[in-house]
């Protein structure tokens, strides 16, 4: 039987984007196992894995407890457990992890595969930051089997720095989007009527929507200050998600004399259903990996507006959304006031990114990691 651990910092990330993964290889026989930071508090993971390992560290990378009690934690385990795969996500459980069994890959024989979901470091961040993490990344890659990159931007900086060998890094688009789930046309004409319902709006109302937690790096602020420059009473925007600057962007809102016509959702289980009521999506944030929201908007063809960032021009490029650059209010204004004056064009751009989105079916992730475990399981053979 092969075994295989997948690590987290936090285990929402288990939960999000990797269950799927979990499900398939455990339908092949294997034995998956989940490590995270409060796993076993989380009754998903706990159901979908077949054993759960709680260990204690900090999301802040630079956090000097990270390196203390939790690596032998991790060692004690991994030598019980006999993996033959440690697939690491996000990036201090990366870190940590390929840490603590730097001194044990050989005697062990298990191999270690790190999917980087957005390197700490990368274009127009901070200088000193970035050549921190690109030293850290460095470092750890002397400790990493395969390197996994999701975006374009990620894979050239594994190249131009090399941080493992070139042959051992990888891109894969993504982490997958379910098209069976974010399928255009699985969302009915009558729950999209309900929610508009639920909102307060008609049928015709124009309405933007943005999913994302409400955290700094999102740029709520800009989103709505750029809507506030609209100036266009009919015009509606829905904000699913939560995070601790929600109350910070209703203030916003309020003084800015657009909080009737603003809706803070907090969590929602119809984001399909959200989005297909929405004239765009939009999501304007200083730094992602691939994001989710907007791959699931492109899924369900619905037009959309993003951030000059990577990932997101990987997927919005040549003409399949709206770019802006990262707080550029006035533009972001322009790009909303551009769907909602032209309809027509608007949708045809939707009909071209949806026409491409099928790279980042999950279905196909999936194959993409069967692929390079086979690879390192014959290595190690």
């Amino acid at each position: 039987m092969n075994r295989l651990l997948m690590v987290t910092t936090v285990p929402c990330t288990l939960d999000s984007f990797l269950l799927p993964f979990a499900a398939h290889f455990r339908s092949q026989g294997w034995q998956v196992d989940a490590m995270s930071c409060g796993i076993s508090s989380n009754p998903d993971c706990v159901a979908g894995f077949d054993r759960v390992w709680d260990v204690e560290w900090s999301r802040n990378p630079l956090d000097p407890r990270n390196l203390l009690s939790t690596p032998g934690a991790i060692r004690e385990i991994v030598i019980r457990e006999k993996y033959d795969i440690i697939h690491v996500h996000t990036p201090v459980a990366a870190f940590v992890t390929r840490y603590a069994l730097k001194d044990l890959r050989d005697r062990l024989g298990c191999k270690i595969v790190y999917t980087a979901h957005g390197f700490h470091f990368y274009n127009g961040g901070n200088p000193v930051k970035n050549t921190a993490f690109i030293n850290l990344e460095k470092l750890a890659g002397n400790w990493t089997d395969y390197l996994v990159t999701i975006n374009h931007e990620d894979k050239a900086a594994a190249l131009k720095y090399g941080l493992i060998a070139p042959a051992n890094t990888y891109y894969m688009p993504g982490i997958g989007v379910d098209l069976k789930y974010y399928n255009r046309d699985s969302v009915s004409a009558s729950a999209v009527a309900d929610v508009r319902q639920e909102l307060g709006i008609s049928t015709d109302t124009p309405l933007f929507l943005s999913v994302a937690e409400f955290t700094t790096r999102k740029h709520h602020v800009d989103a709505i200050s750029a809507f506030a420059k609209l100036d266009r009473q009919d015009v509606h925007f829905a904000l699913a998600g939560t995070g601790p600057l929600m109350d910070n962007m209703k203030q916003l809102a309020t003084e800015l004399g657009v909080i009737d016509r603003i809706h803070f959702l907090g969590n929602r289980l119809d984001i399909p259903v959200l989005m297909k009521a929405a004239s765009a999506n939009i999501l304007v944030s200083a730094q992602e990996g691939l994001p989710r929201s907007v791959l699931e908007s492109l899924a369900l063809e619905v037009p959309t507006i993003g951030t000059k960032i990577r990932g997101t021009q990987d997927l919005l490029e040549g003409g399949c959304g709206l770019l802006v650059d990262v707080g550029d209010v006035d533009g972001l204004a322009a790009a909303m006031t551009w769907i909602l004056d032209r309809p027509q064009a608007a949708a045809n751009m939707a009909k071209l990114a949806y026409e491409r989105i099928a790279t980042y079916d999950l279905d196909v992730i999936i194959q993409l990691h069967e692929q390079l475990y086979e690879q390192a399981l014959g290595l190690r053979l």
